[in-house]
């Protein structure tokens, strides 16, 4: 697996923070986020249920454009196949 780091929270202080990767063999997003609480959760659960194998992380607005970049990155990498 070969990830590609587009960008971390740039509001970072402890370079701990939300990240954004592009897997660049499946064009994939990769995101790094903050847990949710208990009311999102409950919120997201109206959807349907969420398998033990997939989570939902919190990413802050200011990371929109960084997201814009990833799409745009895994959508070119995608066509090139």
């Amino acid at each position: 697996m070969s990830l590609r780091l587009i960008a971390k929270d740039p509001n970072t202080d402890t370079g701990q923070s939300p990240t954004v990767w592009v897997d660049e063999e499946t064009h994939e997003l990769v995101l790094q986020g903050w847990k949710i609480d208990a009311a999102t959760m409950a919120e997201c659960l109206k959807a349907g249920i969420i398998p033990d194998y997939e989570a939902v992380v919190r990413l802050p607005a200011r990371m929109i454009q960084i997201i814009r970049e990833a799409c745009d990155v895994a959508e070119r990498r995608a066509q090139l196949r």
